[in-house]
């Protein structure tokens, strides 16, 4: 076998003999490597890779991703199975939900997980481009989008006023749209590939009586979801979204409150019963990673069975 040396940190050089790595006698004096005795290792390496010998993932910096709409429910859920999962995660939610944010850092922190609060209103472009820009300089880039923030406010359409429509897409549409374009602008420029993540609903499956200004929110991210796919593809970025059906989270709560509506989500299920925050959670953390290389431009329903595509 023909031996080849390379230097290690500039100071050191090694011999691969006979399938070991053995200090060479002149370990420190440098050699400058001829290219063709690193070919070997070249090839060696690019296989491992190719056929999945060698985890890549182990050589990586840890990955880093953002949760909106995180104080309460599936975005809680979703930033602490991402923290378990290895991530550092940041949080991002209201002003007003201040202490329920920090309460979650603490839940992430006593775990092992690191983490960084930054509050933002995701209607507001400002907001979501100082989110992003904040997280990557102090985290050290980005990884994971998840666009969670959410709202929601049934009426009739009849008696849906405008303010009302509009301030549901000002959250539910524009706000992902713009949580996706700054996240893609800095993935583009890392190199890197990465993760972006949207929150669509049932209701953007299956327009429902009462819900016409969220089921259009919800609709619309699947278009966008879709056209982004499309765009962020080449450069190794994945979009994808998730639809749930019935959660038990404190929003759902809200507009569930009567228990024969609920029972009717209950019989109408496969599973017969309502889902919950860590359902959702679970989703979120194979859309994040590697295992969902070749899936882009999809909206999974998690529903327990309530609709089937």
């Amino acid at each position: 076998m023909r031996t080849a040396f390379f230097p290690i940190a500039r100071c050191m050089t090694l011999t691969v003999s006979e399938g070991r790595l053995l200090p060479k006698p002149s370990a420190f004096e440098p050699t400058r490597p001829n290219f063709q005795d690193l070919l070997p290792l070249y090839y060696a390496v690019a296989i491992m890779v190719r056929f999945q010998l060698l985890d890549t993932t182990v050589m990586a910096v840890k990955r880093i991703a953002i949760v909106t709409g995180a104080a309460q429910g599936i975005g809680r859920a979703i930033a602490l199975r991402l923290a378990r999962d290895g991530l550092n995660v940041a949080i991002s939610d209201l002003s007003s939900k201040r202490s329920a944010l920090e309460a979650l850092s603490e839940d992430i922190r006593a775990s092992g997980g690191q983490t960084m609060t930054v509050e933002a209103d995701v209607s507001e472009e400002k907001d979501v481009n100082d989110l992003v820009t904040t997280v990557a300089d102090k985290l050290g880039g980005l990884d994971v989008m998840v666009a969670n923030a959410g709202i929601a406010l049934l009426k009739p359409i009849v008696e849906m006023s405008m303010t009302d429509f509009d301030k549901i897409q000002s959250v539910n549409t524009r706000g992902l749209f713009m949580c996706y374009k700054a996240a893609a602008k800095t993935m583009i420029e890392q190199k890197r590939g990465g993760r972006i993540i949207g929150a669509s609903s049932l209701a953007g499956k299956k327009g429902l009586p009462g819900a016409c200004a969220y089921s259009a929110s919800k609709f619309a991210v699947r278009g966008l979801t879709q056209s982004a796919a499309c765009e962020l593809g080449p450069y190794g970025i994945t979009v994808n979204a998730y639809a749930p059906g019935a959660i038990d989270t404190p929003l759902a709560r809200q507009y569930v409150a009567d228990p024969v509506i609920l029972q009717q989500f209950i019989a109408q299920s496969a599973l017969g019963r309502i889902g919950q925050p860590d359902d959702i959670a679970n989703i979120v953390s194979f859309l994040a990673s590697k295992d969902s290389d070749f899936m882009t431009g999809q909206t999974v329903t998690f529903d327990g069975g309530l609709w089937f595509d």
